[in-house]
C-alpha cells in the first residue's frame, strides 16, 4: 500500500492552523486533525470541523490545528487511528478506533454508511460533549 511505503520516507511534518483559526494557544481548547499527505478525506473533513466548531460556538475558546503525520514516528507519537483523526486536548473526540502507526485511512460510521470522515453534525455533538467533559474536569 503507498501509505506504508510513505511510513520510511514521509514528506514534511508539521502542525498549521486551519483557515480562519488560531494555532495553538496553551490556554484554550486544542482541536487537531490529524492527517497523511494524499488522504482525500482531508479537505472535507477539515470544512465540516470548521463548521462543527462554528456551530458548537467554540470559535472564541478553541484552537483548530491541521497536523501532517509525515512518517510512523510522528503517528507513534501522538493518538492517531488513522487518517483523518480528530483530537481534542490530545484525546480522539470519536474513541473506540484503534491506534495505529500506520499511516492508512480511517472510516467513520454514518447514518449513511461508512464514509472518509463524520458528519458535521457528529462533529459537532462529539464536541459539545468533550467541552461538557472538559466543563466538569474530565
Amino acid at each position: 500500500m503507498r501509505a506504508q511505503q510513505a511510513a520510511t520516507a514521509g514528506p514534511r511534518s508539521g502542525v498549521t492552523a486551519l483557515p480562519g483559526q488560531r494555532c495553538c494557544d496553551n490556554e484554550r481548547v486544542r482541536i487537531e486533525l490529524l492527517h497523511i499527505e494524499g488522504c482525500p478525506n482531508t479537505g472535507p473533513a477539515g470544512s465540516r470541523l470548521r463548521e462543527a466548531v462554528a456551530s458548537a460556538g467554540l470559535d472564541g475558546v478553541a484552537d483548530v490545528c491541521l497536523r501532517l503525520l509525515g512518517n510512523r514516528d510522528d503517528a507513534a507519537a501522538v493518538y492517531f487511528a488513522g487518517s483523518p483523526t480528530f483530537l481534542v486536548d490530545g484525546a480522539d473526540l470519536f474513541p473506540g478506533a484503534e491506534r495505529t502507526s500506520d499511516l492508512a485511512c480511517r472510516v467513520y460510521p454514518t447514518d449513511a454508511g461508512l464514509a472518509g470522515a463524520p458528519t458535521v453534525e457528529q462533529l459537532r455533538d462529539a464536541l459539545l460533549a468533550a467541552a461538557a467533559q472538559g466543563a466538569n474536569g474530565r
